[in-house]
């Protein structure tokens, strides 16, 4: 008995391993790539590894970083990686995030007074700034905006620019300069 689900067991692993190949080859395999994600940011993997593995739409999470890079400028030049590594972690979109960011901050040219010197990239209402939250550093602002985006849009369902729109902005047009930088991203 134990020599055979032994060998169930190995035969579900390697159609397992198949089957995540054949996805990782597919440009539609956000999903997979979450469980990816998932897996390696609680797990042992260690951080060079993971920068080379393929985290999203066929790009590492180095390749990600450079692309989202390509268009922040100001206090976010740089921190692709970091916008993508969060976002990741937090089963949230990269290329959405780093696109609300963009349309939230200026940072493609100079940053906003909010970002430069609230350390709020997200627009996020609160105290410390008039009536938008202070942070103490870009990494604790980063950190509220994706954990935001996770909780309040990406886990109930409002996972596309156009869905976000309707809760996060009072411009019904918003998403169409969110899509604008996504697409802007993805064409670096």
């Amino acid at each position: 008995m134990k020599q055979y689900l032994l060998k169930m067991f190995t035969y579900i692993f390697l159609i397992s391993s198949v089957l995540v190949i054949y996805k990782s080859n597919q440009k539609e395999n956000t999903i997979h790539n979450y469980i990816v994600n998932s897996i390696a940011f609680q797990s042992d993997v260690p951080q060079s590894l993971y920068d080379n593995m393929i985290v999203y739409e066929g790009l590492s999470l180095n390749e990600l970083g450079t692309k989202i890079d390509s268009v922040l400028n100001s206090n976010l030049d740089g921190y692709g990686k970091t916008i993508a590594s969060k976002a990741l972690e937090n089963g949230v979109d990269p290329l959405i995030a780093s696109s609300i960011i963009l349309v939230e901050t200026g940072c493609k040219w100079n940053c906003s007074y909010l970002a430069r010197v609230c350390n709020n990239i997200g627009g996020m209402k609160g105290r410390g700034c008039g009536s938008y939250a202070k942070f103490n550093s870009l990494e604790d602002g980063l950190d509220a905006f994706i954990s935001n985006l996770s909780k309040n849009y990406f886990q109930k369902g409002l996972d596309t620019p156009e869905k976000i729109n309707t809760k996060y902005a009072e411009n019904p047009n918003w998403h169409n300069d969110v899509n604008y930088y996504i697409n802007l991203i993805k064409a670096n």
